[in-house]
């Protein structure tokens, strides 16, 4: 105890010295004092993050990309560091939205978390994160510095909860190696989720049965698709939707989501999935085994996903329905031009911000916020660096090299160059149109609301326009008023979209049949 108290009194003085030192040139840093608990009996290493904002009683302080600058976060990265010592967050280093020492005196609540997994820009907090308590600052005013310390006491496990899937023996797990992908990392790397076989697959011994590939959006991940494949399974049971073999695959990845697309950055994650899984799958199942019963689905990321997949593959696939799909014409990526002359992310011609998020014609963040906000809770695994580590050409450093500065938002030119060549779906299909149209003409189904959450409306406007002028024979439905959340409910069934389209997808696979 007399060792942990020496070297609290020392660290406190040293950042004593450290603040009169900034304020000497000029530069005024307020350090935060974090304590890893002595309780831990081990080093950590990870992504320590530091969250306060405004206000009191809060059980949890975190960022919120619907209110983008109501908070602010600090960052720094720890190595092996030691129960019982203090590391010291200068809140005005790495911070968003802007350093804490310049924030109005008032009534502030802080907390720290310990992302060990650098996984907190993707999926926030969770199993193997350390967190503190949230510390209460009463009349907090940043002349005087913070005079509270944070103790990272807690770590975060699995919750419990009652594994549905697992009881059922309809719901099938599944951890598949790929050699592409295994290949590709030099390591053991694997496709995963779940297959959900139609509650009469057991006793219809020579059915073979229509089968659909879905896939999540940004934030899912193996342990969340678990919720889907069990609602599935319900709906088949009470016979809300036809009897047919979901595949639901988890796209998730260190990098954010891979979105099946093959990369020089992720991998060949497209490939892994459509020569090694699907086989796999096929001959381990009673499955079509062929285009007119084999489908895809998905929302969000998972919308673009699926709408890779079918445009990429389209004898493999007898049609995707993707709903709010991630942008599908760099026209109109969620707002900006990115072929316009002088892009820039941030801000249009005329000088206003590109929104990003809005709820019922108000916006809630501009794009420049979430990037600039992402940056500091993590280098990679968020929203807009997920798109680089899909999209970009790999720099020397091993790294995707960046579509835009994140500092000033001017896209650069050569790297957009290299996106539309690789991964615009609208310029791909028109480009490729001749060799894939045959195989694809009918088969693109997209649903998105017109108050879509992130703006994706627009791309598939311009998505439909280039399929249109090819008679591809598309079907696109905008529907009045909806957002990105809302977009399947129809009436009092917040899923009604989602049956309809299991039953379209039968009705294609079995023409002649009624719904089993």
């Amino acid at each position: 105890m007399r060792r942990i108290y020496g070297l609290l009194v020392a660290s406190l003085a040293l950042c004593s010295i450290v603040q009169a030192q900034m304020a000497a040139k000029g530069r005024q840093h307020l350090f935060v004092h974090v304590t890893l608990g002595p309780e831990l009996h081990r080093s950590f290493s990870g992504r320590l993050l530091l969250f306060v904002s405004a206000g009191t009683g809060a059980k949890e302080v975190d960022t919120n990309p619907f209110q983008a600058s109501d908070s602010y976060v600090a960052a720094k990265e720890v190595e092996d560091w030691m129960p019982g010592t203090v590391v010291d967050v200068d809140a005005d280093d790495l911070v968003y939205p802007k350093g804490l020492s310049a924030a109005k005196p008032g009534d502030y609540q802080m907390q720290a978390v310990l992302d060990v997994a650098h996984t907190y820009s993707y999926s926030g907090r969770g199993p193997g994160d350390v967190v503190s308590e949230v510390v209460t600052l009463t009349g907090f005013d940043p002349a005087q510095g913070v005079k509270q310390e944070l103790v990272l006491s807690r770590l975060l496990e699995n919750e419990t909860k009652p594994n549905e899937a697992a009881a059922n023996k309809n719901i099938q797990p599944f951890t598949f190696t790929s050699k592409a992908l295994s290949q590709f990392w030099g390591r053991e790397m694997a496709l995963r989720g779940y297959v959900v076989l139609p509650p009469a697959y057991e006793d219809e011994l020579k059915e073979r049965y229509p089968t659909v590939y879905w896939t999540h959006g940004f934030g899912g991940n193996f342990a969340r698709i678990q919720t889907t494949a069990t609602s599935l399974f319900k709906d088949m049971a009470d016979r809300k939707m036809p009897g047919m073999i979901w595949v639901v695959l988890d796209e998730s990845c260190p990098t954010g989501t891979h979105e099946f697309a093959d990369s020089v950055n992720n991998g060949p994650w497209g490939t892994a999935l459509t020569t090694e899984l699907i086989p796999h799958l096929e001959a381990n199942y009673r499955m079509d085994g062929k285009a007119s019963g084999r489908f895809l689905q998905g929302h969000s990321s998972g919308g673009w996903a699926t709408l890779w997949l079918q445009t990429q593959y389209p004898k493999l696939f007898g049609g995707t329905w993707s709903t709010s799909p991630d942008p599908s014409d760099f026209h109109d990526f969620t707002g900006p031009d990115l072929y316009a002359p002088h892009a820039n992310l941030y801000h249009k011609p005329d000088g206003s911000p590109y929104p990003l998020v809005r709820d019922k014609g108000k916006v809630l963040a501009t794009l420049e916020q979430v990037a600039k906000q992402e940056q500091v809770v993590g280098p990679y695994g968020g929203q807009i660096a997920s798109f680089d580590w899909v999209f970009s050409p790999r720099g020397q450093d091993g790294k995707p090299l960046q579509m835009f500065d994140r500092e000033t938002g001017d896209v650069h030119p050569e790297i957009v160059a290299y996106w539309r060549d690789h991964y615009d779906i609208a310029h791909l299909v028109a480009a490729n149109w001749k060799q894939i149209g045959p195989d694809l003409r009918g088969k693109i189904h997209l649903y998105v609301g017109t108050a879509d959450t992130f703006y994706l409306d627009g791309a598939a406007h311009k998505l439909q326009a280039v399929l249109d002028s090819l008679s591809a024979d598309a079907h696109f439905e905008f529907i009045p008023g909806r957002t990105h959340m809302d977009l399947y409910k129809v009436g009092d069934d917040d899923g009604g979209l989602f049956k309809q389209i299991a039953k379209e997808m039968y009705a294609i696979a079995r023409p002649t049949a009624q719904m089993k």
